[in-house]
């Protein structure tokens, strides 16, 4: 009798639905078994595809059948990619919501805008696409809307607005914004739970105060009764509307419940996909932002996640985090904490809950890492992290694929982090359980990998956001990554000695890093540099020079083609007509690397440019000057950061404006709040508000002049003003319709006292100082910035960047000092004021009864300058006095051992305190 036979005989009494489940888990148990004997292919097989490049604040695309890549921008804007023309084209444009105004009146940016577009099942016969962004005006919701998209501009009398997620404005954070459809055309969306995470000191917002909702993530993520903080499932109808698939987390008409829920328990998740063997759906969670446990009194530090559903369930959050490590019941009001939460029994009793109190058992995570070295996932770093997720790759989802990636991936899970800028792989066995983990070409170094997806073609494509919030980042890039198993395509780098500066500009082009696996020495280089899409020179060097003496921006597209005709490209932006500012933030007094709690500094900003002179000249004014300074604490979001200091970049980018009005003649015709000739600037503000055409629109009419929409009044062409100034004016009349104001810059030149929140030893102080330039008639504003951090004066050994005979433990707290003559460095080290070194030592035995030796401190080198010594029987804390005069300016610091073996945990440096 044959195997099949066996089968057969063997499961022929099974019910139909064990049948089933046993033929998938036969057919995962052999695909499983033919994806781990296949032959691992080489990395260099792999090639990096740059497509379009400088995109602005990409979050979410989409690849239709004929490569064209349909993706969309937080600031509101959809857009698609064709690489045939390699033309990006705008195809259309939405007011969206990205501002949050707290109860103090400030406001900030968030992470809310245009956050995903996706296309339907059907795309090909009904032509729909659905877009999830943040609706501008005063009603707060985020919204999911159908439209139908033919490949150029979007049909607007199509548009359907599917499903409506109320939120809060008033304090950011988390917005989610994934979507998928399974193979039954179920649309999957996933919820962030719109809860500010910042007063929570790293661990799980619970702040049940009245008032303090936007600061309770109970209100969402486990709210049976709330979208937010979910992934939702519908199944979308033609008409626009949807119904509620079957298996959701609670039956349709369940009191206080929404049928919409699949998964709840969520704090961000991010990207989703679904196995299209097995149905299951994966997604990245992203994590709180605390780096220790306080395991009594709040609970445990930060994990980010990579999840597993195979059905619906509760994932945890807010009262559980990583494999169910649970939060403590803390009073935000009397600051008491009460016991752990119990992940078989969760309980809901906020307040601020519109739902269940009993909630279904917590859901443990299914990979899950801290901002520390991960012991059970090791090969996730450590450092910040932000999960992503990815797509598990079935070679039977492509159907005549030019390129498929090899067997030996069949089944696996690619991941990404935003932060970390890796690809790991992940296998799992016949049951869906986790098995183990690899790096997918570990040379490859992703700048905020924001989405990643497998093409009709077999290409994995990634989308980068880029390294920096709430900006465009010049590095911000789609790329494809294809494997071939015969002849590869180069690897392609570009780059140019200089991308901005004034006329003449003389620029040399570079191909460094450009190499082809097959065979390097018969490459041919060709440059190709373009301005408004006309050709402007053609360099068939590998590293050409080349002098600009007309202003504008260049595009500079290196091409290098191999023997066999394989042809890869990349591209660099050079803009030529404006030097970019020198901004230096300077410590006059006290230590640039270090902060001592209660202390002052003076500094002073520096900011020159070639075209509008300097603060030193007084030809900038000090307010046209972003000054700002955050402490970044245990649990303090970078987000935020970036968020004070775009509103503090707001403040001196309108105090250029109103300048430009003060001496120009805009006050002739227009006031602040009265009707002159024209228009007050507040009734223009008003007009436009919520319009995303109206800086570029408004801009246009001031440069060429108009009449006809305030009466007859007419408004006189102003042509040799520069785009940017114009653009300025008008951004500052449009923020008038917002009554909170942004933030003031601090002093260009002042004291600041480093003021620590209380309990609180281990942060960092970010100074920032940024001035943009006000551009030239016929060149385009530059920025430019300088950022100092002043750290704690206790630093881990850990941080050390040159250890020689030491080694770590397993969770990277302490360095074990095994040999005499060991060392370690920390470079750079201000030491400025610094009168003793202090070496605190970790917890553990020791080999001899009385431990004792020699530990020194040298700067320069581990021989140089000798900066102070301790010598004697080892103690908790052992102080090296520095010697008078041997400590000045920023050093390398060498610690050197002789004598017995050492524990240590941290180098604290002192000022005399």
């Amino acid at each position: 009798m044959s195997k099949s036979d066996n089968f057969c005989k063997r499961y022929a009494v099974l019910k139909p639905s064990l049948l089933f489940s046993a033929l998938l888990s036969l057919l995962l148990t052999t695909e499983s078994l033919l994806a781990q004997t296949a032959k691992k292919p080489e990395a260099n097989r792999f090639t990096k595809v740059v497509l379009a490049q400088r995109l602005e604040e990409p979050m979410q695309f989409q690849i239709l059948k004929d490569g064209r890549v349909l993706y969309a921008e937080r600031k509101g804007k959809l857009k698609v990619y064709d690489p045939k023309s390699q033309a990006m084209e705008t195809v259309a444009e939405f007011a969206v919501s990205t501002k949050y105004v707290n109860k103090a009146g400030e406001v900030t940016e968030g992470e809310d805008g245009m956050q995903g577009v996706i296309l339907d099942p059907d795309y090909e016969k009904n032509h729909w696409i659905y877009i999830y962004y943040s609706l501008a005006g005063d009603e707060a919701k985020n919204v999911l809307v159908r439209y139908e998209w033919h490949g150029k501009e979007l049909l607007e009398s199509s548009r359907k607005v599917v499903l409506e997620v109320p939120v809060q404005r008033e304090e950011c954070c988390h917005v989610g914004g994934g979507m998928l459809f399974d193979k039954d055309k179920n649309l999957y969306l996933t919820t962030g739970d719109n809860t500010f995470s910042r007063a929570s000191d790293g661990f799980a917002p619970l702040d049940e105060r009245p008032g303090e909702s936007p600061r309770d993530s109970q209100k969402s993520s486990p709210n049976t009764n709330d979208l937010r903080g979910k992934i939702l499932r519908i199944h979308p109808e033609p008409n626009g509307s949807y119904t509620i698939p079957k298996g959701n987390l609670f039956p349709q008409g369940t009191p206080q419940t929404k049928p919409e829920i699949y998964t709840m328990g969520n704090r961000n998740p991010w990207r989703p996909t679904i196995d299209s063997k097995t149905g299951w759906l994966y997604w990245g969670e992203v994590g709180p932002d605390g780096s220790r446990d306080d395991l009594e009194k709040r609970g445990p530090q930060s994990y980010d996640e990579f999840n597993r559903a195979k059905g619906p369930g509760f994932y945890g959050w807010p009262y559980f985090v990583a494999n169910n490590k649970a939060y403590v019941k803390y009073d935000f009001a009397t600051k008491v904490s009460g016991a752990p939460f119990d992940p078989a029994h969760p309980v809901n009793n906020s307040p601020n809950s519109t739902g269940l109190k009993e909630l279904p058992a917590a859901q443990p995570a299914f990979i899950w890492y801290s901002k520390a070295q991960s012991q059970e996932f090791p090969l996730m770093e450590s450092g910040g992290n932000s999960a992503v997720g990815g797509p598990v790759f079935r070679k039977d989802d492509f159907k005549n694929a030019s390129r498929l990636f090899p067997a030996y991936y069949e089944g696996k899970w690619f991941i990404t982090d935003w932060v970390r800028g890796w690809i790991n792989v992940v296998e799992m066995d016949e049951n869906g359980e986790y098995q183990s983990m690899e790096r997918f070409l570990p040379d490859l170094k992703l700048k905020g990998p924001i989405d990643m997806k497998f093409g009709p073609d077999g290409d994995l494509y990634v989308l980068e956001y880029g390294n920096g919030y709430f900006k465009d980042n010049p590095e911000a890039e789609l790329i494809r990554i294809e494997y071939n198993s015969g002849n590869r395509k180069p690897l392609v780098e570009a780059s140019a000695s200089k991308t901005a500066g004034a006329l003449p500009m003389q620029v040399t082009l570079s191909s460094e890093g450009t190499k082809d696996f097959d065979e390097d020495d018969a490459l041919q280089y060709e440059w190709v540099v373009s301005k408004n899409k006309a050709v402007f020179k053609t360099l068939k060097e590998a590293n050409p020079s080349i002098t600009f003496t007309t202003p504008g921006t260049y595009q500079a597209t290196l091409t290098v083609t191999d023997k066999a005709g394989e042809k890869n490209t990349k591209s660099v932006e050079i803009k030529a007509g404006n030097e970019p500012p020198v901004v230096e933030f300077k410590i006059t007094k006290g230590n640039s690397t270090f902060y001592f709690p209660g202390k002052s500094i003076d500094y002073e900003v520096r900011v020159s440019d070639k075209e509008d002179g300097s603060l030193a000249n007084k030809k900038i004014a000090p307010s046209q000057v972003s000054v700002s300074t955050n402490y970044l604490s245990e649990g303090f979001n970078l987000t935020r950061i970036a968020q004070k200091q775009m509103s503090v970049d707001a403040s001196a980018q309108y105090a250029t404006a109103i300048s430009l009005i003060n001496n120009g003649d805009c006050k002739a015709c227009h006031a602040i709040k009265e009707k002159v000739l024209g228009p007050s600037f507040t009734a223009i503000s008003a007009k436009y508000k919520g319009d995303p055409a109206a800086v570029a629109g408004l801009s246009k009419k001031i440069l060429n002049g108009g009449s006809g929409v305030w009466g007859d009044a007419f408004m006189p062409a102003h042509p040799t003003m520069a785009e940017s100034d114009v653009k300025g004016i008008v951004r500052y009349i449009m923020s008038l319709s917002d009554a909170p104001k942004p933030a003031k810059t601090l002093p260009v030149k002042g004291t600041y006292t480093t003021v620590v929140p209380k309990g609180d030893m281990e942060g960092s102080f970010i100074f920032r100082a940024a001035y943009a330039d006000r551009g030239t008639k016929t060149a385009s504003s530059q920025s430019s910035e300088a950022t100092l951090v002043l750290r704690n004066p206790v630093v881990p050994v850990t941080l050390a960047d040159q250890v020689k005979d030491i080694s770590f433990n397993n969770d990277s707290t302490m360095a074990f000092v095994r040999n005499s003559g060991a060392s370690f460095r920390f470079k750079g080290t201000d030491l400025t004021g610094i009168k003793h070194i202090e070496i605190v030592r970790a917890s553990g035995r020791n080999a001899p009864t009385t431990p004792s030796g020699t530990i020194e401190a040298h700067s320069g080198s581990a021989d140089g300058v000798l900066l102070g010594k301790f010598s004697g029987e080892y103690s908790d804390k052992m102080i090296l006095d520095i010697a008078a005069g041997a400590a000045s300016g920023v050093k390398d610091v060498y610690f050197v051992f002789t004598g017995a073996p050492i524990r240590i945990k941290a180098v604290r440096f002192g000022a005399g305190d």
